[in-house]
């Protein structure tokens, strides 16, 4: 935050400190879109829809399960799909269509209610702000009925990452009619060794697979070595798995290196990590970027290694579920 050096607060703190760069597009409107969702579409149709109902404000909205409700925010409508409450993660609602996280907004309308925020208290889009448009302005609700992923957590990323290895995924990545477009790293093609095994994966340019490798994502670069095991497993950019290691519902960042002989994801996965439970508690174990695991290691599930630990990081070789090492969660520090 200019003068005050803080990080903004919410989704409409970042909008009002980037306004500058939204006046001097003099465009009509504005799409504001969240980065940690997956999903295709035709940003036109959303657009014309807006301008057909001369809309204040678009939400791109889908149906969801009863169940979910209380994860996003919620938006009802009228017969003309012109939205008459919007609710933020109720614990309860009649409402099944949920806020998608994707808004066109005419621009002066963007303006004036971040600009008027006077006090200083609306951070939040959801929270903060949509609630008050849907009373005084037009808001209107787009309907999707295509594939949409919410990512913004852990549980919620490895299930959309592993959903792609079923046979009919729900997001086709081969879709000929819908082009996903992808950083190409400048690698060699993928090599299996006459040893290697493996089953129902995603393997990408420059891996190199000696030992085996069931129902999982392997991204570029990757190595696993004889006699390795990485089973139910996101691995991502220029990992190594030395001989010997087993990695079982795990997600490791770039560049991290597993010792020979090491475990990853043994024993409970009922025991939700002590730091952040709420959102570790499946049994998914993280490895942080550039962290190198010991040979021998036994990592249990829950479990989450920072960024860049080293091994002699580790007092111990045994790293029970739910245990950090070399991570807190920021928000606890608040």
């Amino acid at each position: 935050r200019p003068g005050e050096g803080l990080w903004e607060k919410g989704s409409a703190d970042a909008l009002r400190l980037n306004l500058d760069v939204v006046e001097e597009g003099g465009v009509s409107e504005v799409m504001v879109l969240s980065g940690n969702h997956i999903y295709k579409m035709n940003y036109h149709h959303l657009i014309d829809y807006h301008r057909m109902n001369r809309a204040d404000v678009t939400i791109a909205v889908r149906s969801i399960s009863p169940h979910q409700t209380r994860r996003y925010g919620m938006a009802s409508t009228d017969d003309d799909g012109r939205i008459t409450r919007f609710e933020e993660k109720p614990l309860r609602t009649r409402s099944s269509l949920a806020s998608m996280g994707i808004y066109v907004f005419n621009t002066q309308v963007l303006i004036d209610w971040l600009r008027n925020d006077k006090g200083g208290n609306l951070h939040d889009l959801g929270r903060d702000i949509i609630p008050k448009l849907v009373k005084k302005e037009r808001v209107y609700a787009y309907e999707f009925a295509g594939y949409w992923a919410n990512v913004g957590s852990v549980p919620a990323y490895y299930e959309a990452t592993m959903a792609l290895l079923a046979d009919l995924p729900p997001l086709d990545l081969n879709d000929d009619r819908w082009t996903i477009h992808t950083r190409s790293e400048q690698y060699p093609p993928v090599w299996f060794s006459a040893a290697a095994r493996v089953r129902t994966n995603l393997i990408a340019d420059g891996a190199r697979i000696y030992g085996s490798v069931v129902r999982s994502v392997i991204g570029p670069g990757v190595v696993v070595r004889p006699g390795a095991q990485v089973r139910d497993s996101i691995i991502m950019n220029d990992a190594i798995v030395m001989e010997g290691a087993v990695v079982d519902q795990a997600i490791l960042d770039k560049d991290v290196t597993i010792g020979a002989d090491a475990r990853i994801g043994l024993g409970d996965e009922n025991i939700p990590n002590a730091e952040i439970p709420e959102v570790l508690n499946i049994g998914i174990t993280l490895v942080g970027q550039k962290a190198s695991i010991p040979a021998k290691a036994k990592l249990g599930r829950n479990v989450v290694i920072g960024v860049g630990i080293k091994e002699e990081d580790f007092s111990s070789l045994e790293i029970p579920s739910g245990v950090s090492l070399g991570w807190k969660n920021p928000a606890s520090s608040k």
